[in-house]
This record gives C-alpha cells, sequence and structure tokens, in this order.
C-alpha cells in the first residue's frame, strides 16, 4: 500500500509517498481503508520535535492520528462493526501505533466508531481528537444547562467543537475570537462573541456577568493566557485547559478557590488506559452530530494526500480557519 512516510524529523522534514506492507488484522482491532484524515496541531509537533516528544513514532515514521473511512477487515473478538461499514477515530500516528497518512490503517476497535450519518468523510475525520477533547474537558467541568461558560479560542479546532457542545448541554456561551469573520462563525453557532484585541477581560466580565465571572471558562488557547481564564473565572469556578506546560503563578486560582483540568485526551492511545472511553464518546458525538447540533469547520483549502506537506504548513501557517484535512 502506498503511505506518506517521514524518514526524518524537524520542520523542514519531507513526506514521500512510499510503498509499505499492508497491515494484517489482528485480535480487537480493525482494518480500515483510509478515506480522509485531518491534521491537528500535535501532528506538527511530532513532525518538528520528533525524538524530543515522548509520543513520537519510531523513524520511518507514518504520521495521523484522526481519520475516517471504510471497515477492510474485522478482527477475532470484535463485535459491532462489520466489513464495508463507515467508521472514524482516533487511533495512530504515534508511540507504535501506525498513522492514517496511508490507504490502509490498523485501528484498536475500542477507538473508533460508526461515521456520524450526516457527515462526510472529510467533516468526520475532522472531529475525532478535538471533539474528544472537548466532550471530556465540558464533561469534568460539569457544564449544565443556565451556567455562564466562556470558551477561548471559539474558532479554533477544540474551540469551534467545545462552543456547540456547550451550547448542546443548554449553557450560555460566549467565546473569544480575533476579527469580525471568526465572529461570525461563533455568532452561527449561538455563541456570544467577544473580540479579545480590544476587550480586556475585567471589562467582559463586568459586562457579561456583572462581574460575578463565568461559571466555567474552556481555555483552548492555554500556555498564559490561562491568567486571563483565571481572572474570567467566578469563585469556586471551573477552568479547563488543553495547553498547561509551562510554570505559571496559580495564586489567582488559589484565592478564587478554583478547580483546574487539564486535558490531554492521547492517553488512552499511549498507555492503553480505558479506551473504550474514547469510542464510547464517539458514538455520542455522532449521535449529536446526526440530530443537527454539531457540524465540524472545514478550512476551505483542501489537500489530497500526496499533499500533506502542505497541509501541514497550511495548519502551521495560523491562516487556517477551521480543521485541515487531506483525503484519499
Amino acid at each position: 500500500m502506498k503511505a506518506m512516510v517521514l524518514n526524518q524529523y524537524g520542520d523542514a522534514a519531507e513526506f514521500q509517498a512510499t510503498e509499505v506492507p499492508q497491515p494484517e488484522v489482528t485480535s480487537g482491532h480493525i482494518l480500515v481503508k483510509v478515506a480522509a484524515s485531518s491534521i491537528n496541531t500535535v501532528d506538527t509537533m511530532i513532525r518538528s520535535m520528533g525524538e524530543a516528544l515522548p509520543l513520537s513514532p519510531a523513524l520511518p515514521a507514518i504520521l495521523g492520528m484522526d481519520f475516517a473511512g471504510t471497515v477492510e477487515a474485522v478482527g477475532e473478538g470484535v463485535t459491532g462493526f462489520a466489513v464495508g461499514d463507515e467508521v472514524y477515530g482516533c487511533s495512530g500516528g504515534l508511540a507504535d501505533l501506525q498513522g492514517s497518512l496511508a490507504d490502509y490503517m490498523l485501528a484498536d476497535a475500542k477507538l473508533v466508531a460508526h461515521k456520524p450519518k450526516s457527515l462526510s468523510m472529510r467533516e468526520a475525520a475532522s472531529l475525532p481528537l478535538v471533539a474528544i477533547t472537548a466532550y471530556e474537558g465540558l464533561h469534568r467541568a460539569g457544564v449544565t444547562a443556565g451556567q455562564k461558560v466562556l470558551i477561548h479560542g471559539g474558532t479554533g479546532g477544540v474551540g469551534h467543537i467545545a462552543v456547540q457542545l456547550a451550547k448542546h448541554l443548554g449553557a450560555d456561551v460566549y467565546t473569544t475570537i480575533g476579527s469580525d469573520q471568526q465572529a461570525a462563525i461563533v455568532e452561527s453557532y449561538g455563541a456570544t462573541a467577544i473580540n479579545y484585541t480590544s476587550e480586556p477581560v475585567a471589562k467582559y466580565v463586568e459586562q457579561h456577568t456583572g462581574t460575578a465571572g463565568f461559571d466555567v471558562v474552556y481555555d483552548t488557547v492555554g500556555g498564559m493566557n490561562m491568567l486571563n481564564s483565571f481572572e474570567a473565572a467566578a469563585l469556586n469556578g471551573q477552568v479547563v485547559t488543553t495547553v498547561s506546560m509551562l510554570e505559571l503563578d496559580l495564586n489567582p486560582a488559589h484565592f478564587k478557590g478554583l478547580s483546574i483540568h487539564v486535558v490531554f485526551m492521547l492517553i488512552p492511545m499511549l498507555y492503553n488506559h480505558k479506551r473504550e472511553v474514547h469510542g464510547e464518546t464517539l458514538n455520542k458525538l455522532a449521535a449529536i452530530a446526526d440530530a443537527g447540533a454539531l457540524k465540524p469547520l472545514l478550512d476551505e483549502t483542501e489537500f489530497v494526500i500526496d499533499e500533506v506537506g502542505e497541509a501541514y504548513a497550511r495548519l502551521s501557517s495560523g491562516k487556517a480557519i477551521g480543521k485541515v484535512v487531506v483525503s484519499n
């Protein structure tokens, strides 16, 4: 089969179209004919940093975590899937798990679910990593109907899904954006747009919460922006972050009694820890999508698998709005 292979790591490393052996289906797994794969920030980090990241595959490497495709073969002990089923998931491209930038990939059936019927292969492939991340964060924070929820980065990969899921849960949703175009997107989801480039935290907290603060802040930007999240959160509020690899003064969080939730959705893949939860979550997300409450935002630029290097460049440029997807 054809795969896009990295033979070295680094920002300038190029993907090479290479013939490699097709995986054979094994117990507990399914073999998937890949139709589409999406690019995530962690994928670009792996290509750039290589062995400096403990989750990077050994070279030569086939990257790609998210996929959508069709079941080609079913391994022993697998139930719920049959040859010909359309599926989606996040199950490769790190450690010793072959990624989705290939004609076929072997996937642990626990990490896979049936594709939402209302979405195309490209749309479905854009969802798993970001949607599981968004779902996990909102549920760990205990988001319920009527709460005021602030989401930083409402048109980003995780952010635009978190906005829609928070609305689905009945929350009053606000989200930071940086342009009129982004404002129009989040408002179409029913959220209130806050332009962080012109509105200080104290101002929008007072305007939208009467100085009380937001019940839940989901920070998909992370890093030093977490200080803004601490400032925006209500007393005894919940703060969720996906980017917390830094040293940070927790005094503001302490004196507000904040609960901080760090979401790192790769744990089940890396450590074979409760993988079935990801499959269950993907099934729930498919139902939400098919009910019309979740629609992925795809970047306007389309790529085929031979253009994966250009797709990585598009995401890394910061110019993409929505998920970057490559089609087989």
